[in-house]
Parts: structure tokens; C-alpha cells; sequence
């Protein structure tokens, strides 16, 4: 069976997965791990496979070690990247910038057009880089693909990509709205016509990416015309830990009356804030356990989670004119009940009604949850990242052999 080894080389970790391309969305991959600490002290790596669980606990001092001591683990169980037929590792690459709109096979004046663009996401795409490089090493008989967490957005409507500042500082420094969890849109948009009966070059949704990391876009026709996070992942909704969408002078005032430096802005605004800002965790089983206790904070937490869900839902549903569906992936919208019902609740008059019956039941694949009178179809629908970039690279693989 043919393979493709998928690669999302963090900063301090990486994460992999080996993939059939064409196994369903719901199955689990073929082997996944995790490399954690990368330069520390007490590192950690895990893998995963048939159902086992193997982990070794040692100093992992680079990617390149790594990814090293990873493959020589797979390789003592039988099921290292040499022993199986890989046709292709996919690469997450977190900011492909005006660059990159589709996958793109790794060669070296790619890698520096990556490296070019560090500036517009310092802290992901050199992990990014590190992790292309080391696989390239390591794996050099098999090709190599860039997928683009940008890439599903890049040629959004002027009208939504532009930000009204001064068009000469914008250029210069290359701000617009890039978004990002494309590949999750991508991928979950795609699955959305077959699954409520409609013609794919005529279905207009909203996609809810609900994780730790939050974002939404609204697809008309296969095609984005909006999305949520921006130039940055922080735009946008409310998330596990970061902001969401602030008045831009909390910034200077943070600075010039809080007295806190642009690092320390930085760090509040991407790791303390959210809903872990307002109520002390950012996982929502917690919150929902301490909504249950009564805590305030977390009933204010997820408030103004809702709320500004809520907002961006309005706001796209204007944008598209007319919706045929609702879409929720990630970890909290396929998990929290409460999260979709309280998203969508009272909206009957505009055709969106869920059913709390199917609401209620497990995830256990993608499924519709609104009512059969709902004119706004509501669903669920498991996102796989991991596949998709699987699939992606084998495409490109099988054009380049």
C-alpha cells in the first residue's frame, strides 16, 4: 500500500502522521507521533500505531535529531518511512504570503521563497523550514510538497483582504488578510455539497473551525469570500487563548499607560487572553465543568465567546446572501454541544433550527444536525488536516513522476 508521510514542524515540536491518501476522513492513520521539547533538556516521542502506543523519553536537541531517533524507532517495529512505500511527504507551511496559492514540490529556490517570507510569521514558518530541510536529508528519493495554511484564501475578494490603512505603509510591509486554517476550510467545504444533496458550483456555507485556534470563513461556490483570522492568526474569534478581534487602541494604551513592552502585548494577546484570559482554562471541558459550578468567569468566558461567534455568523450571512449550510469542525465544533446549539440558538427565522436529538449524539463521522424543516442545512463534519495535506502531495507526487 502506498503512503504519504505528513510533517507539522512546530517551533518546539513535530508532529507526523503516515497516510493511505485514500482512506476515509473518519480513519485513523496508518502510524502518528509526536516529538516534543526539541531542545530541551527532557524531550519526549511518542508513536502511535495498530492500536499501540510506544514513547521514549530522551534529550532531542534538534529537528534533525528528531526526526532522526524517530525513524530509527518506526524502523525497529517494521513500519519505518524506508521500509514502507512512501510516495511523497506532505509539509504543513503555516504562511505561503501572495506566493503560494496551491501545493508546491519542494525544491531549493521554494524553500528560500518560504525563508523569504519569515517576517509575515516569525515564529512558524522557520520551524516550518526546519522541518522540510531535515525531511529532504533524510528522505532524499521521494518528493517533497509544500501545503499552504494560507493557500485556500489567497485570492480572497479585495473587499474583504484589504485592511483601510494607508495603502503605501500596507504594501511596503505586505499587510492584508491572509487567513489561515485553509487547508481545514478546504477540505471541510468540499465534503459539504455531497453530504446535503446540492450542486458544489452552487452551495453557499459558512465553515465554524472551533479549536483552540478559532476561525470562519464564508465559501460561496467552492470559492472563500470571507474569513476571520487576518494577517496574523489572533484575528478574529474568540479563542482558547487568544483574543480575537480587539480595538486596536487597547494596544497603544497598553503601552503607553499599562507600560508593557510590544513582546509583552504580544504575549498577553496570544497566550493570556481568550477564554483562558477571562476564566483561567482554555480547555471547554473545564469551562463547561466550572459553568456547572456556577463560576462566574466562565459563564462570562463563554459569553463572550458566543457572542462573537454569533457576530461573525450574522456578518457572513449577509456577505453570502443566501446560505445553504453551517458547518462545525475542530476540536470544540465537533465535541461541545452547547457551543453549536448556543451559536445557532433562535434563529429559526432565518431557516436555522437544530435538531437537539441529533445535536446530542457522538462524534462519530460528519452528519447533519438541524431539523428536516432547517432551509439552512446544519452540520457537523470531522476535519482531517493531515489527510488532506496526504492527498495534496500525492496529487502533485503523481504529476511529477
Amino acid at each position: 500500500m502506498a503512503y504519504v508521510l505528513v510533517i507539522n514542524s512546530g517551533s518546539s515540536s513535530i508532529k507526523f502522521q503516515i497516510v493511505d491518501p485514500h482512506a476515509d476522513a473518519s480513519a485513523d492513520p496508518f502510524v502518528s507521533g509526536l516529538v516534543e521539547q526539541i531542545g530541551e533538556p527532557s524531550g519526549r516521542i511518542t508513536v502511535k500505531h495498530g492500536g499501540q502506543k510506544y514513547v521514549v523519553q530522551k534529550e532531542v536537541a534538534s529537528h534533525g535529531v528528531g526526526l532522526k531517533e524517530t525513524f530509527s524507532l518506526l524502523d525497529a517495529k517494521g513500519i519505518g518511512p524506508t521500509q514502507l512505500d512512501i510516495i511523497a511527504a506532505g509539509h504543513r507551511v503555516v504562511h505561503g504570503g501572495m506566493i503560494f496559492s496551491a501545493p508546491e514540490l519542494i525544491v531549493d529556490p521554494v524553500v528560500e521563497q518560504i525563508r523569504n517570507l519569515i517576517p509575515l510569521a516569525p515564529l512558524h514558518n522557520p520551524a516550518n523550514i526546519d522541518g522540510i530541510e531535515v525531511a529532504r536529508t533524510l528522505l532524499p528519493n521521494i518528493p517533497h510538497v509544500a501545503v499552504f495554511d494560507t493557500g485556500f484564501f489567497r485570492d480572497l475578494p479585495p473587499a474583504a483582504a484589504i485592511y483601510a490603512i494607508n495603502a503605501g505603509v500596507s504594501e511596503q510591509n505586505l499587510i492584508r488578510r491572509y487567513g489561515f486554517h485553509g487547508t481545514s476550510h478546504e477540505f471541510v467545504s468540499s465534503q459539504v455539497p455531497g453530504l446535503i444533496g446540492r450542486d458544489p458550483a452552487h452551495t453557499r456555507q459558512i465553515v465554524l473551525h472551533l479549536g483552540n485556534g478559532a476561525s470562519a470563513s464564508a465559501v460561496a461556490n467552492g470559492q472563500p469570500v470571507d474569513t476571520s483570522m487576518g494577517l496574523t492568526p489572533l484575528a478574529g474569534l474568540v479563542m482558547g487563548t487568544r483574543s480575537g478581534d480587539i480595538d486596536p487602541g487597547i494596544i497603544f494604551h497598553l503601552s503607553r499607560q499599562g507600560g508593557l513592552s510590544i513582546d509583552e502585548i504580544d504575549d498577553l494577546l496570544n497566550r493570556q487572553s481568550g477564554v483562558k484570559g477571562l476564566s483561567g482554562v482554555n480547555d471547554f471541558r473545564e469551562l463547561r465543568a466550572m459553568i456547572e459550578d456556577e463560576n462566574p468567569n466562565a459563564w462570562l468566558a463563554y459569553n463572550v465567546y458566543i457572542n462573537q461567534l454569533r457576530r461573525f455568523l450574522g456578518s457572513y450571512m449577509v456577505a453570502l446572501g443566501r446560505v445553504d449550510a453551517i458547518t462545525f469542525t475542530a476540536g470544540v465544533g465537533e465535541n461541545d454541544k452547547f457551543v453549536r446549539a448556543d451559536a445557532l440558538d433562535n434563529l429559526q427565522m432565518y431557516g436555522i433550527e437544530i435538531d437537539p436529538e441529533r445535536n446530542d449524539l457522538p462524534n462519530d463521522g460528519p452528519r447533519i444536525i438541524s431539523t428536516d424543516a432547517s432551509t439552512v442545512k446544519v452540520l457537523v463534519v470531522p476535519t482531517n488536516e493531515e489527510l488532506a495535506i496526504a492527498q495534496k502531495a500525492a496529487a502533485v507526487a503523481a504529476r511529477v513522476k
